[in-house]
């Protein structure tokens, strides 16, 4: 089973070779920060199943999870540092190899990528489908990596 390095290499493996057949196909094209903004929430998904463990993914991880969660502050986006905060804490409620790696959590975890924004700005659910797809994706290669699947 990889570790965090293999994760990565094999979220950026899945999300490039995903991104370059939906832009090949003609189903979506995003600009180059998009791009970067989906490349990060991949990648960060490819981590999140080990967060439940004393590990580098997990060191990475949260430190992304903090700079994130600083800016919102600094931005006086309260309310989405604290759904960030709240969200954080959830690994820890079981044991390593548990609920995070499970097929369900792969399509649970995420949605509050979706969700949230609805719910607090009404934002259309195809504007942010392409980042919880993202993290889905970044999700599904670590399962598929640890043979879970």
């Amino acid at each position: 089973m990889p570790g965090y390095r293999g994760h990565l290499i094999g979220g950026l493996l899945f999300l490039s070779l995903s991104m370059a057949a939906m832009v090949w196909l003609g189903y979506y094209r995003p600009d180059p920060p998009t791009a970067l903004v989906l490349l990060v929430i991949g990648l960060l998904g490819a981590l999140f199943p080990d967060v439940d463990t004393d590990s580098k993914g997990q060191n990475l991880f949260f430190a992304a999870l903090a700079a994130l969660d600083l800016i919102l502050m600094i931005q006086r986006q309260y309310q989405w540092a604290a759904i960030l905060g709240f969200c954080a804490m959830l690994p820890v409620l079981g044991h390593h190899r548990g609920w995070t790696h499970t097929w369900w959590a792969m399509l649970l975890v995420p949605l509050p990528i979706m969700i949230l924004p609805f719910v607090f700005y009404r934002t259309p659910v195809h504007v942010v489908l392409p980042y919880y797809g993202a993290a889905v994706l970044g999700y599904l290669s670590h399962l598929v990596l640890d043979r879970k699947f």
